[in-house]
């Protein structure tokens, strides 16, 4: 696995370029010495064997300071060439999949709207977690080849000392070993798919079902809710099973590899001197050994290539089309039918429910795609906005607003990272909260648990709509921010809405799904 993943994949880089010769460098460098160290100290053990054998004079002629001074200078080399290629190869791996995950989690929040609405946190999740991480081994291991390479050339120069029969024969293992493995690797394609799949399903039920938990057990669905996460299990684990039988073979390629070269090199090496078959014997053993980053990649093709395919959809999910002018800082808002508003206003659409009021909100939003002349923003046709210029445009309540599990602070700044106090406590008085984050131990930075599991329904929903009010964008749009809040609560809240609008002179879109006594510009009924 080379570079051209990442070019595949669109986020490589001049630095990741370099870093990746670097890495093959010292990869070569670290197989070169290997081979050497190892077929050197065959040499010299064998060698000294010998001369202590033949008796105290041939001992003491044996001149055992210069090998012995050129192994530990090897062992030194390879050790800091291994520990170098180590690093730039880690941090070349995690710089490019810090790339990665940006943009794929950018990719998704602004894939096409139709595509978007269909993927599940789950799918999200194995994409984010599980491609990325089979990617980012891969990365890791780009410089094998080359490692195998060069222990292969520096091996049957090595062997070459016994004669041209060991160095042919080191050189037909060693192909066959390769041709083996690649051939296996094959068989591990499906395995492969199914392991990804089954997981990828597991993740997305295990998250459906959290999210519902409270309900399965209200109706007695929490077992069989569980045996269902069993069944999926299974799955997982079979396909697992099947995945490492079918990659031990591949596994075991490296081992009789060895044996058969080692054996092959000392019969070949029969004829020559015991230092110069010692030398051959353990060098193509070193080589053989250095083909191991290579077993790793053939046993793992099938689920690189499968979640290179996979990120690389999400990755060149084709964009919407671009602006065609640029939007003022406080623009319009016209709807279809001749409604229009500038900021300031406060405009209510109304309608019961299931007549297209969410529909249209996520419209305005980009989370769907919107057709020409539904809308116009500042003059311009919506459907030519991409939805990253629609959401500088509205600071969003959605019905379900979800919670990050952190602190109230943690929420708040997600809507305006750059905000101050003055702007967290003005949101909170508005939206009818700041005596219940005062009353907390730690006020804005205590923690509020996943989604806001230490505050009540209707607290998570006004913290929602307090950090929609930290927002800057000179919209407000608030989808049913008047659900189960009681009139006098509602008049309240609306009270404090009309006067922070005449404040900072942002308009506001309403969205209710019955008549009330709004102080609105305007109204809009919205049919099916």
């Amino acid at each position: 696995m080379t570079a051209s993943l990442l070019r595949s994949l669109g986020v490589e880089d001049a630095d990741g370029g370099k870093a990746l010769r670097r890495q093959i460098v010292l990869a070569m460098f670290v197989a070169v010495a290997s081979v050497v160290l190892l077929g050197l100290s065959g040499w010299f053990l064998a060698g000294a064997a010998l001369a202590g054998a033949a008796g105290p004079v041939v001992a003491r002629g044996f001149n055992y300071l210069l090998p012995a001074a050129a192994i530990r200078l090897m062992a030194i080399l390879r050790t800091g060439a291994r520990y170098g290629e180590r690093l730039t190869g880690h941090q070349a791996a995690f710089a490019a999949m810090t790339r990665v995950r940006a943009r794929l989690y950018r990719s998704i929040a602004a894939m096409p709207p139709a595509r978007a609405l269909d993927v599940g946190r789950g799918e999200a999740v194995a994409r984010l977690v599980q491609d990325a991480g089979a990617i980012e081994a891969a990365l890791v291991r780009r410089s094998a080849p080359w490692s195998a390479g060069a222990a292969i050339v520096a091996a049957i120069a090595s062997v070459a000392w016994i004669g041209w029969v060991g160095a042919a024969l080191f050189a037909l293992v060693a192909g066959a070993a390769i041709v083996i493995g690649e051939r296996l690797s094959r068989t591990v394609l499906r395995p492969a798919r199914s392991v990804q799949h089954s997981a990828g399903a597991l993740k997305q039920r295990l998250l459906d079902y959290a999210d519902a938990a409270a309900e399965l057990r209200c109706f007695d669905l929490a077992d069989r809710a569980a045996a269902e996460i069993d069944g999926l299990a299974a799955d997982l684990d079979l396909a697992a099973a099947e995945q490492l039988r079918r990659t031990a073979w591949i596994e075991a390629v490296l081992p009789l590899a060895a044996t058969f070269a080692a054996v092959g090199l000392l019969l070949s090496g029969a004829f020559a001197d015991a230092p110069a078959a010692a030398l051959g014997a353990l060098a193509g053993l070193a080589a053989i050994g250095e083909l191991g980053g290579m077993s790793r990649i053939f046993a793992e093709r099938g689920a690189v290539d499968d979640a290179r395919t996979r990120l690389g959809e999400y990755l060149s999910a084709p964009a919407r089309g671009s602006v065609t002018a640029i939007l003022p800082e406080r623009p319009t808002i016209a709807l279809r039918g001749g409604l229009a508003a500038a900021c300031g206003a406060v405009v209510a659409i109304e309608g019961p429910s299931g007549s297209g009021k969410t529909t249209l909100v996520e419209t305005l939003l980009g989370l769907r795609d919107a057709s020409a002349g539904m809308a116009e923003i500042g003059g311009v046709d919506i459907a030519l906005i991409p939805p990253e210029e629609l959401r500088r445009v509205f600071a969003w309540l959605p019905q379900d607003a979800q919670l990050l599990t952190g602190t109230v602070r943690d929420n708040l700044s997600l809507a305006r990272p750059d905000a101050g106090e003055a702007v967290f406590r003005d949101a909170l008085e508005d939206a009818m909260i700041a005596d219940r984050i005062r009353a907390m131990p730690r006020g804005l930075d205590t923690w509020i648990g996943e989604n806001g599991e230490q505050l009540s329904g209707g607290e998570r929903r006004r913290l929602a709509l307090a950090r929609a009010y930290c927002s800057d964008a000179p919209w407000l749009l608030l989808d049913e921010p008047l659900a189960a809040i009681d009139r006098a609560t509602a008049d309240e809240m609306m009270r404090r809405l009309s006067a922070r609008i005449d404040r900072t002179g942002q308009g506001a879109i309403l969205v209710t799904h019955a008549s009330m006594e709004l102080p609105v510009a305007v109204q809009m009924a919205v049919s099916g």
